[in-house]
């Protein structure tokens, strides 16, 4: 197809001749899972799982309700005080079987999450091996974490400070990374001596269900739980339970607010990672080529679906046209395909008709306000939910989709005269996740990058992580840290115990 701009789309490379990604036998099963085995829930009302590759059901969850809910929180109460009991030792081997567990299961979870999710088997590689390695990472780090040391800092007063753990850790993911963000939360959760349960998005439950299958027997009853349903219903009732001690969200900003709302009345902790729309800053003697070809990537892993996606350029005007010429061919050669089609494909479908149509809104109100498609700027004709890759340029000041996340593979190209309108703009945003900064002039990159308002700055590359690093946003974009020792401070409290030993 075209588009209004007269300009062709992206094609979906298919493989109707290939075998199915999963077979039945793949699937976990499609019950909550609570103290330690999978049960039926409260009632026979299911949702239904789509391929967003193809648009058909692979499989019926059922749809959690607050009984649902109780019974798993009971399950994460009984178990709490036995796994805070442990000692960092005995935790620590637990994380590692786990992780050694996922190691062997890993070709089943990157199938399982391509089916769910429409995700090129790249990208799901990529999911399982960090995860794999955010187990790892947490389970060393647990054996090793710091406080301030027991001395006297009052006179003939012995002060020791301790880490406890929370108790009960609710925790609510989203379907853009379902398997990895379960993993960001529930290894450092676990780590510091936490119990939890679990809602996966209802559009993308299959991993952590596999997962809750895969690690049954490693586990205590009652410290993972996993329950499926809508956030409106299951997730608030998460939010608002007494005996949760903290919710963790990874997802929108208006989910964030209402699991803000919800966890108010009972002033339980939370812990939130939302949405970005990250500004990469490009100044005149950046390497254009390779600025390009980063963007390539980092603008459209996960289809663009990834909240720290280099999503919103902005590019010093004199060489605004060439840097925009080297883009448009870069991100011209993307493959888009259904994840049977090929190791060779980089893009998927969105996950959802839902979000298919909201991304493909943002385009069609961007072309009425004038802004100019580079390249892409639509729906590609067939099954499945794909949108082309799409720049866009000739943005006017103040355009929505400079401002507001998209989520889906879109690049925005807008310019700036100096160093002082980059900042301004760059910062003027409400989301503060991440941003990059591409220059030559190291004295430049520190500067800039210490007056940019976002929780990650890059310089000369963008959107990659290391398990020992913290990831989280400022501003809109939510706050506490996954990943890192940070995350485990996030999972834990401290308790100073003060000891008079004057004689």
């Amino acid at each position: 197809m075209t588009t209004a701009a007269g300009l062709t789309t992206a094609t979906v490379r298919r493989a109707a001749d290939a075998p199915p990604l999963i077979t039945e036998a793949d699937l976990p099963p499609a019950r909550h899972f609570a103290d330690g085995k999978f049960l039926d829930g409260s009632t026979e009302r299911v949702i239904d799982v789509i391929d967003p590759g193809t648009e058909s059901v692979i499989a019926r969850i059922p749809e959690g309700t607050p009984d649902d809910i109780d019974r798993a929180v009971a399950a994460a109460v009984a178990a709490k005080d036995q796994w805070a009991r442990l000692v960092p030792k005995e935790r620590s081997e637990v994380l590692h079987a786990i992780a050694d567990r996922l190691a062997e299961n890993t070709d089943l979870l990157v199938r399982l999450e391509s089916a769910n999710t429409g995700k090129p088997l790249a990208v799901s590689r990529d999911d399982v091996d960090m995860t794999i390695d955010t187990f790892r990472f947490m389970a060393g780090a647990l054996r090793a974490t710091t406080s301030l040391a027991a001395g006297d800092y009052a006179e003939n007063h012995l002060s020791v400070i301790l880490r406890e753990p929370l108790g009960v850790i609710g925790v609510i993911t989203p379907w853009n990374y379902p398997l990895l963000m379960a993993a960001w939360k529930i290894a450092p959760i676990l780590a510091a001596g936490n119990t939890l349960v679990i809602k996966p998005s209802e559009q993308t439950p299959l991993t952590t269900l596999k997962f809750a299958e895969l690690v049954a027997d490693l586990l205590p009853p009652g410290v993972v739980n996993v329950v499926t349903g809508y956030g409106a219903v299951a997730g608030a009732r998460l939010a608002e339970h007494p005996d949760v001690d903290m919710i963790a969200l990874t997802g929108s900003v208006s989910s964030g607010r209402a699991v803000a709302r919800a966890a108010a009345d009972t002033l339980k902790r939370v812990h939130l990672e939302l949405g970005g729309k990250a500004p990469v800053v490009i100044f005149p003697d950046a390497d254009l080529a390779a600025t390009a070809s980063a963007l390539r990537e980092a603008g459209f892993w996960n289809s663009g679906q990834e909240c720290g996606a280099a999503c919103r350029v902005l590019v010093h005007e004199s060489i605004a046209e060439r840097f925009v010429e080297q883009l448009v061919g870069e991100v011209r050669s993307l493959v888009v395909g259904e994840p049977t089609s090929g190791e060779e494909v980089e893009v998927g479908p969105m996950v959802s008709k839902a979000h298919f149509d909201r991304v493909t809104g943002y385009l069609e109100r961007a072309k009425t306000e004038g802004v100019r498609v580079a390249t892409g700027g639509g729906a590609i004709e067939g099954p499945g939910y794909f949108v082309a890759p799409t720049v866009l340029v000739d943005l006017p000041e103040g355009a929505e989709v400079a401002r507001e996340e998209i989520f889906g593979p879109v690049v925005t190209v807008e310019t700036f005269a100096d160093e002082e309108e980059a900042v301004r703009r760059a910062n003027d945003v409400p989301l503060g996740l991440s941003a990059s900064v591409w220059t030559e002039n190291a004295r430049r990159s520190h500067d800039i990058a210490a007056r940019l308002d976002f929780g990650t700055v890059w310089v000369n590359s963008h959107l990659v992580l290391a398990g020992e690093a913290p990831w989280g946003g400022f501003k809109g974009s939510g706050y506490g840290r996954d990943l890192s020792i940070y995350a485990l401070d996030d999972y834990s409290r401290t308790k100073h115990v003060m000891h008079n030993h004057g004689r």
